[in-house]
């Protein structure tokens, strides 16, 4: 059975992981599996900027993507940029087996406000629904509740739902029935 993998980069908390894998599986179906942690991404920092770029962390992830994966999702406590924005919450391949999120600016303390465990975690399952739709061809969504709608700032993350809406659903079975008939099996 096909699989999408969580690959953590540096330490992330053990209930982030535990969410992100229980929430992807309900969303997307497929089972759930971990990869060993890999140190932070200092390979990707932008010492001017202090932020990793997200495109070189994707890059990584491709090198290390299980035979058995259907897409594998990075996770980052570093900020992360792509040269024509200054910050984005995650990034991934449309169409494609990678995607990373970044759980810096997800975060309550990020922005010097009380820690509220309960809201980051919700956060961070709605950007992780939200990349690895992008690697199943989803585009951004103009339903402001559904995870695809696109997320600038921080109040759309909040005001967004962590499932896809009726008409992404359909979308992403449709995508994956394609899936399975080019590799053979079945989800």
């Amino acid at each position: 059975m096909k699989t999408i993998y969580v690959s953590p980069f540096g330490t992330i908390d053990e209930l982030v992981l535990t969410a992100l894998e229980e929430s992807c599986w309900k969303v997307f179906g497929y089972d759930m599996k971990r990869l060993e942690h890999v140190p932070e991404p200092m390979f990707a920092l932008n010492t001017t900027l202090n932020q990793c770029n997200s495109a070189l962390l994707l890059k990584d992830i491709l090198g290390r993507v299980p035979k058995d994966a259907v897409r594998v999702l990075g996770v980052t406590n570093q900020d992360l940029y792509i040269p024509m924005l200054s910050f984005v919450f995650g990034h991934a391949q449309l169409n494609g087996p990678a995607a990373v999120i970044s759980l810096a600016r997800l975060h309550p303390l990020f922005y010097r406000l009380p820690n509220n465990n309960e809201l980051f975690i919700r956060r961070v399952v709605k950007e992780a629904v939200h990349e690895l739709g992008h690697t199943f061809g989803l585009i951004h969504c103009q339903d402001p509740l559904c995870a695809m709608s696109l997320s600038n700032a921080l109040q759309q993350v909040d005001m967004k739902k962590g499932e896809l809406c009726d008409n992404c659903s359909i979308l992403f079975n449709e995508t994956t029935k394609q899936l399975s008939r080019t590799s053979g099996r079945e989800k």
